[in-house]
């Protein structure tokens, strides 16, 4: 009898609350050094085992995705499950090229619904950087440490709830041109975590060594941490990833809510979400009955 289980996954937006560039292999990757966490807003993956391959996109964002062998998701599906067909369905919400680990996250996401449907074990990280160096962390979808070129994780458990807002001024910048516009590639590491940090401040304190080539690339992006900053209960605003997604933190969800309806005044075309920050996100795989 054909298997007629499908898995549903979600597939969170990455956010990058510190960035480290610390230096550069001879191979040309980065080494990073970054906090990673987790938001309560992402995508969904629906995923089908079959004879024959299919990607549909739908959902607000599936503009611009493309369905051919370029996207992550079936690059990970035939590098690491060959001669595996599958049915997939990516409900896109995140904007593309954003610096919140979209793609990444959505082939994590087809990583852990393959292993739920087919019974095998998680990839080795290694075949994983080979595809894409943000999917590893996006795997588990927990709070981590992320260093070497995304191969070194550490996880953070004892992360509390942050609310968030993120914010992107509706432009698309490919991470390269980014790593290219960096003037500096072997800043300092971030600093010394201690135990009981007053942990906004503490990441107040750090940066992400992305935010000044991509602001030279697209000025709107300082324009948009200007704006986020001003809104009442902004603990400190940052641009996450390569960009062009910032965002702020708050220490209420009422206050990242109220700043996110003030700026949708001020910007109606821009992404503006409010959410939170922790390790609750439902990354793990739910099964269901397929609709065939």
């Amino acid at each position: 009898m054909a298997d007629t289980r499908a898995a549903r996954v979600f597939a969170p937006a990455k956010i990058n609350l510190a960035l480290h560039v610390i230096g550069q292999r001879d191979d040309g990757y980065h080494l990073l050094d970054s906090i990673v966490a987790f938001a309560g807003v992402g995508d969904w993956l629906t995923v089908e085992l079959s004879d024959q391959t299919d990607l549909k996109v739908t959902g607000p964002r599936a503009g611009g995705v493309p369905t051919d062998a370029s996207n992550l998701i079936l690059r990970t599906l035939t590098t690491l499950w060959p001669g595996q067909g599958a049915r997939i369905t990516l409900e896109k919400h995140l904007p593309v090229m954003a610096g919140i680990g979209g793609g990444s996250a959505d082939a994590a996401a087809l990583c852990r619904a393959m292993m739920a449907l087919t019974g095998s074990a998680a990839p080795h990280p290694g075949a994983l950087l080979k595809i894409g160096a943000d999917i590893p962390v996006c795997i588990t979808s927990q709070p981590a440490r992320m260093s070497g070129i995304g191969e070194k994780l550490t996880e953070i458990p004892d992360l509390p709830p942050l609310p968030v807002l993120l914010v992107n001024p509706g432009i698309a910048i490919p991470t390269p041109q980014v790593f290219g516009a960096l003037a500096f590639k072997d800043n300092p590491p971030l600093a010394l975590l201690s135990e009981t940090p007053d942990l906004p401040s503490w990441l107040k304190a750090q940066r992400n060594d992305l935010e000044a080539p991509a602001i030279s690339l697209q000025p709107v992006i300082a324009q948009t941490l200007k704006d986020i900053s001003a809104t009442h209960g902004c603990q400190f605003a940052r641009m996450s990833g390569s960009g062009a997604t910032c965002f702020g933190l708050y220490a209420t969800e009422a206050e990242a809510q109220s700043a996110a309806h003030h700026l949708a005044e001020r910007h109606p075309d821009w992404w503006i979400v409010p959410t939170r920050l922790d390790g609750h996100t439902k990354a793990e795989p739910q099964l269901i009955r397929a609709t065939t």
